[in-house]
């Protein structure tokens, strides 16, 4: 007879993996999207981020959630958060692999290709923990817009760009690194930040130019322990965008006061807050009264970035549904056997490889800004990727847990990070713009005249591979002509994303991958939840592709 407590038919975890090694998708948009990548530092963050240890980091960050600490023991205002060690561990690998402002630096300007592979470290990262990426994020976003007030750039840039990670509060002449936040949205407006209230008043000129004190509130400030922030407030001249330190040159607080932390679904190991400043000082960047069209420059980049976090978590989920299912037995033979449960797994392995395909073309039109079509594809490419792969994101993470059944539900060892990632599935989807922003923005992009064009441009090579795809790419012009209203947007946003999906994975992916794509999300042969692939699929194939290891 066993013994009641013996464990058996329980999937080892998947720990110790390099993550890059095992991701053929990701390598071949690499290949595709920058040909003469060197992808060495890559193979070596996969190792580093699929450690057990950093691993271990993760889930400490995330148990061990942020504290704010207002005052001190004597009274004094200090306006800080207490983060577990974990979390400044993830800091340094994060900003050690470049993922923050380095691709500014020059040295990677260089190589023509620093977006993309930030682009893939960034991916990578995200498979080991996402929440605390949101400053990493953010500072990458700020870095090239503070060129709009040449002095501060001039004194920040080399911190910014820097490979180092500095938490405490100091002079940022006084750091090896620094990192930087956000603030627009306010309680009464959200996405609508033209409805902002907060006042800047003019304070006279100094050395960073116009200087203002600000007067209000932002609603949600993410990491509020960055050494500074770009924020939106209203000054004589309408809305600007203005640089706001934590510390002001000569030492001292500004006036940034947190009033407290928010309690969120996921997103745990970073500290997000609600703020008011009173009579705070800040600089002006860019145009005074042109603070949106600064805001928007940035935005396009924390979009990308949710587009990429959200590929990642894909990529992770499926990782550990494959893992789990070629482990686990039932039934008389593994999971992963099972007829129905191998095009549950297909199903999943050809959207992760979908959204890998489309976010790592994104990013390389970050690296091409002065080519015309660039130009437009960012454009366009933006708002889709945002919107089609987050809006994926949720439904494919509840389907990989239930994979796993009851294990997957369970906030606890190397299976509980799935209940992790669908809590933060929800979050890219509706950071930087949900839904209808997205779809709004991409039909803003579509009525340019070059827009058409582009995107035919873009499918041509495609053409005569799939019947369905040659249909989908002769339609998407009439109908973005024909879209006199925005009712019907979210279903454009979704087509275009399909179709630049499919037309990426012809040229990237094996021909299984690219015909069971074609097949399911463009030949109407597609059910309403993953696993109703046609039985003519080859499985066998798609899911050797998808394996983590």
């Amino acid at each position: 007879m066993k013994p009641t407590h013996e464990v058996f038919n329980q999937p080892e975890p998947l720990v110790d993996v390099n993550l890059f090694s095992g991701n053929r998708a990701l390598q071949s948009a690499l290949a595709f999207n920058a040909p003469v990548l060197d992808t060495a530092p890559l193979l070596a963050l996969g190792d580093r981020v699929g450690s057990a240890a950093m691993q271990t980091h993760a889930r400490l960050a995330n148990v061990f959630t942020p504290q704010l600490k207002s005052h001190d023991r004597s009274g004094h205002r200090i306006d800080r958060v207490e983060f577990h060690p974990s979390y400044h561990a993830l800091m340094t690998e994060a900003t050690g692999a470049g993922l923050h402002g380095t691709a500014f630096s020059e040295a990677e300007q260089a190589t023509g290709h620093a977006h993309v592979k930030r682009a893939a470290s960034f991916m990578l990262f995200t498979e080991l923990e996402p929440s605390m990426l949101c400053p990493i994020s953010m500072t990458y976003a700020v870095t090239p817009a503070l060129k709009g007030n040449a002095a501060i750039y001039n004194d920040w840039a080399p911190q910014l760009t820097s490979r180092s990670y500095d938490p405490e509060l100091k002079l940022w002449k006084d750091k090896a690194g620094v990192t930087m936040g956000m603030g627009m949205t306010e309680k009464q407006g959200g996405s609508d930040v033209r409805a902002n209230t907060t006042q800047a008043v003019s304070d006279g000129q100094d050395d960073w130019g116009q200087r203002f004190r600000v007067t209000g509130h932002k609603w949600f400030f993410s990491a509020p322990m960055c050494d500074a922030f770009l924020i939106l407030a209203q000054t004589a001249s309408g809305l600007s965008c203005l640089f706001l330190p934590r510390l002001l040159p000569d030492g001292s607080l500004n006036q940034l006061f947190i009033q407290r932390l928010k309690d969120k679904l996921g997103n745990k190991a970073n500290a997000s807050s609600e703020v008011e400043f009173v009579g705070a000082t800040a600089w002006l960047v860019g145009e005074e009264g042109r603070g949106v069209p600064q805001i928007l420059a940035m935005g396009s980049m924390t979009r990308l970035d949710c587009a990429l976090g959200t590929s990642g978590l894909m990529r992770h989920a499926l990782s550990l549904a494959l893992n789990h299912t070629a482990q686990r037995q039932a039934f008389g033979k593994r999971l992963i056997d099972q007829p129905l449960m191998q095009n549950v797994l297909a199903d999943l392995a050809l959207e992760s490889e979908a959204a890998t395909a489309l976010a790592l073309r994104l990013a390389r039109s970050f690296d091409r800004s002065g080519d015309a079509h660039e130009q437009v594809m960012n454009r366009l490419l933006t708002p889709v990727s945002k919107f089609w792969i987050c809006k994926r994101g949720s439904h494919f993470a509840q389907e990989t847990m239930e994979c796993l059944g009851g294990n997957g539900y369970v906030e606890e060892g190397g299976e509980g990070v799935m209940a992790r990632i669908y809590r933060e599935m929800p979050l890219n989807s509706i950071w930087e713009g949900a839904g209808n922003i997205m779809a709004l923005d991409l039909l803003r992009a579509l009525r340019k005249a070059d827009a058409s064009a582009a995107l035919a441009d873009e499918l041509r090579p495609a053409l005569g591979m799939h019947p369905a795809l040659d249909h989908v790419a002769r339609s998407l012009p009439t109908r973005v002509e024909a879209m006199a209203t925005e009712i019907e947007a979210r279903r454009l946003a979704q087509d275009v994303a399909l179709a630049v999906q499919a037309a990426l994975l012809a040229q990237t992916a094996p021909s299984a991958v690219f015909s069971a794509f074609c097949d399911s999300r463009l030949d109407g042969h597609w059910g309403h939840s993953f696993g109703a692939l046609s039985a003519a699929t080859d499985f066998d194939s798609i899911i050797a592709r998808a394996q983590p290891n």
